[in-house]
């Protein structure tokens, strides 16, 4: 009888020592992000490049009202994931010469406002190429390893969430300089292709738990229509819309061979779809605005076109989807990341 209770107390000890380190795993220690000006927390603030963002009337819904190189007027969606996942409110840009050891712990963006999968990107605009954002990382992981040990190293590397966001500006901007090369079809592709690229070399260096953001209505947001909608219309480039779907198509089911030839979670993450409906119901979201953003008459502005001299920046940007005419505001972002995280947050575990 002794030996049967003892029996069952070991097994008892068993089953809750497996379950604390089910739950240890389950744990989500750090967010890392890589890609543009949507996931960017001031990483271009001390960058020879002209898409900056770091003075009024950006960051004026930030705490504290203060413009720290984000392309909104609050926070960006590295921010809003971070508090969904329990980490902190907003996200620290690894390129902030102010950062400390500790502030490393919870997770950093590597994202750099106007870059792109097509390496051409980034040069034409100045900024951080993703592929930099990668020696940026491994560099991350050294200091990690250096000041917490190589254990707290591992620990970020296979249980954080790995997010990559990118595309927007290869679609709008670079195509046009590589149209002799690639069609509306092959360069959406070539884009797709870089992006599992990118993925293979981030699993390569340790990542597990992967969110690939899809391609976004590029042609539906204010500066795309002011320029190519219609003088009167101001309709969405379908065009532009087209190329981002058909970059979606591809990356969609790639990602999920990936999900399935790797050992770890590859997720693609469809925005496309969440933000379209927003644009085209805006009332349906509690927004008032879809066509226009906030900062100055709201067809043109954007970094140094959006600025505190300028008269016409509404009130009120929650009314609006776009803060400028490329990027949405904090509660756009937030209504993007609520209806879409929790329904992709559930596979991370």
């Amino acid at each position: 009888m002794k030996f049967q209770v003892l029996l069952i107390a070991l097994v008892l000890i068993a089953i809750e020592a497996n379950a604390a380190k089910q739950g240890k795993n389950a744990t989500i220690p750090a967010l890392i992000v890589f890609g543009d000006s949507i996931m960017d927390t001031g990483n271009n603030n001390n960058l020879p490049t002209l898409l900056k963002c770091n003075f009024p009337p950006y960051g004026k819904d930030f705490p504290g009202g203060s413009a720290t190189g984000r392309f909104s007027d609050g926070r960006v969606p590295s921010d809003l994931i971070a508090e969904k996942l329990g980490l902190a409110k907003t996200l620290p840009a690894y390129m902030n010469p102010d950062l400390k050891p500790e502030d490393l712990l919870k997770g950093v963006t590597f994202a750099s406002g106007g870059t792109g999968y097509d390496p051409l990107t980034a040069q034409m605009m100045s900024v951080i190429s993703v592929w930099d954002q990668l020696i940026y990382f491994k560099e991350y992981i050294s200091k990690i390893k250096k000041h917490f040990g190589e254990e707290k190293a591992k620990d970020i590397l296979e249980n954080s969430f790995f997010v990559v966001v990118s595309s927007s500006n290869d679609l709008a901007h670079t195509y046009l300089a590589r149209a002799l090369t690639y069609d509306r079809t092959s360069y959406p592709n070539f884009l797709a292709d870089t992006a599992v690229q990118f993925v293979r070399e981030l699993y390569k260096l340790g990542a597990r738990r992967i969110g690939v953001f899809s391609a976004v209505p590029v042609g539906c947001v204010p500066l795309q229509r002011t320029v190519f909608g219609g003088l009167l219309t101001r309709g969405c480039n379908h065009l532009l819309n087209n190329m981002a779907k058909q970059f979606n198509s591809r990356l969609s089911p790639a990602l999920d061979s990936l999900d399935k030839e790797l050992d770890g979670v590859i997720l693609y993450i469809d925005v496309y779809e969440t933000l379209y409906d927003m644009i085209q119901y805006p009332k349906k979201y509690g927004f008032e605005v879809a066509d226009r953003g906030c900062c100055g008459k709201g067809t043109l502005a954007i970094s140094y076109l959006c600025n505190a001299f300028n008269p016409f920046t509404c009130t009120n940007s929650s009314a609006y989807i776009f803060w400028d005419t490329y990027h949405p505001t904090e509660r756009a972002y937030q209504v993007i990341v609520d209806s879409l995280l929790d329904k992709y947050l559930k596979k991370l575990y």
